[in-house]
């Protein structure tokens, strides 16, 4: 065997420079790193920013001073795929930051935003760039951005990621947007009731939530209930209801349905398919009080059309109401007086409440919270317009003092409504008589010193109502008397 010679090793060209290893312990190292020509340099710096912000708002804080917004505006749109995905996700979590959104918005970082939610970009940088949008959605400008660069578009097609970050985000932006008149049509226009509906069988409630959110904002345009309507929306809002378990969905499915139930068209086809009996009837059972209120507020809504009315009056309404006024929620019996001053326009209705309603509303008016009192006196002002037999209910259930009470309130509204049901109950003879018994007169001298006008007025015309007797003017003129010479 012949002697082994050992291969000599050619030296490195003498231009180049040999690979640095540099472990920085400072945020401030990293941030002038995105500064680096080099892309492994900058893809390393943007993970390690990434999980220095992820840990709190004081370090997003910080590198906002340092200087890395800047920077990251930048390289969420360089060449480099790992680069721009690595650059998003630090803008993602630090546009939590209040102060560092503002920032975004002045570099205009959102046409790059946009543009990273291409379908050929990674899953990762469509879930970072949908939560930094879903961020600055929450300030007016950024949403006027948003739409004006067609956002919408994209974040339409993200509904249907397979990734549930991305829906969620995306779903969450769209409601934002959907704040806004323009933003709302637009949506509708661009056919995202069908992806919005398909979000409701997500396995995520908070999915579901935002979808149905999203939805009820949309809901107040009357083309996007149309389109609502043609996508079957209230059979699968009326499933929902059905369901116990989702309960935490039917608040905001309600709020659809109340929008929904403003056309009478759809208020006719849920009467036909016994919708609106269902819609009744879970509002009287449901143990949740923002349901029942905000069922009462669907009724109330919807009834502000006659022929509305009459369907309601069909299907019994006025029971399921007079049941929500026994609720321990102030809010649900708000709401259901409310309901029930607009349904009332319906005379078949007002002479139901005649029979059942007026004690318990009579009632209401002697409670302590300020809400109640107004929407009862409201209710039983509308119950006895041109309704001689409500006025005649009321005297025969002992409202009479309880009205007296309410002419010394503090509240304007519920002083003139107080006098608007004297008025209705002095038009007849017999019970103008007992109203005197009552020192309606007396009580209604001290109201003609108030300085309202709305006050002064209302008094006026209960005084005028009440003084076709000789007796009562009598009655009245004294007490004038004794205050004019005090």
């Amino acid at each position: 065997m012949g002697k082994k010679i050992k291969k000599e090793v050619d030296a490195p060209p003498k231009d180049v420079f040999d690979p640095l290893a540099i472990e920085s312990k400072k945020a401030e190292t990293a941030v002038l790193m995105l500064q680096s020509p080099e892309e492994e340099i900058l893809a390393k710096s943007c993970d390690a920013l990434y999980k220095f912000a992820k840990k709190g708002d004081e370090n997003k804080a910080a590198l906002l001073g340092l200087g890395a917004v800047e920077s990251l505006s930048k390289l969420i749109s360089h060449e480099d795929k790992i680069v721009r995905r690595n650059a998003t996700m630090v803008c993602g979590i630090m546009a939590a930051h209040n102060d560092v959104r503002k920032l975004m918005q002045k570099l205009d970082m959102i046409p790059s935003l946009i543009a990273r939610l291409a379908p050929e970009e990674e899953v990762v940088v469509h879930e970072f760039a949908t939560l930094c949008l879903d961020h600055m959605a929450n300030e007016y400008t950024s949403k006027a951005r948003i739409f004006e660069l067609n956002g919408l578009e994209a974040l339409i097609r993200l509904l249907s990621s397979p990734d549930p970050d991305v829906k969620k985000n995306s779903v969450e932006c769209i409601y934002l947007l959907a704040q806004d008149f323009q933003s709302r049509s637009a949506i509708c226009e661009q056919n995202a009731i069908p992806p919005l509906l398909e979000l409701l069988k997500s396995d995520y409630p908070v999915i579901q939530q935002l979808s149905l959110k999203a939805l009820g904002s949309v809901s107040c345009e009357a083309e996007c209930r149309i389109a609502l309507k043609e996508n079957q929306a209230l059979d699968n809002l009326l499933k929902i209801l059905e369901v116990k378990e989702l309960n935490d969905l039917h608040v905001e499915v309600l709020l659809i349905i109340a929008n929904c139930l403003e056309d009478i068209d759809t208020v006719q086809l849920l009467q036909q398919s016994g919708g609106l009996k269902k819609i009744l009837t879970f509002a009287e059972t449901s143990p949740l009080p923002d349901v029942q209120r905000n069922a009462a507020k669907a009724v109330a809504k919807s009834a502000n059309n006659a022929e509305n009315r009459k369907f309601f009056h069909e299907q019994e309404a006025e029971k399921t109401l007079v049941e929500l006024l026994a609720s321990d929620n102030n809010g649900v019996k708000v709401a259901a007086l409310q309901a029930i001053s607009v349904l009332c326009a319906n005379v078949a209705s007002k002479e139901i409440f005649s029979k059942n309603g007026i004690l318990q509303i009579i009632n209401l008016l002697n409670k302590d919270n300020a809400e109640v009192q107004e929407a009862a006196v409201f209710a039983l002002a509308n119950l006895t317009t041109g309704c001689p037999n409500n006025a005649g209910a009321l005297v025969e259930a002992d409202g009479i003092d309880a009205l007296v009470n309410l002419l010394t309130d503090k509240t304007e509204e519920v002083i003139a409504s107080a006098c608007t049901v004297l008025i209705n109950m002095a038009a007849q003879e017999s019970l103008r008589l007992v109203m005197q018994s009552h020192g309606v007169m007396q009580a209604l001298a001290t109201t003609l010193q108030s300085a309202s006008n709305l006050v002064l007025r209302k008094a006026e015309l209960t005084v005028a109502a009440l003084g076709c007797d000789a007796e009562a003017r009598t009655e009245v003129r004294c007490f004038l008397a004794k205050f004019y010479i005090m």
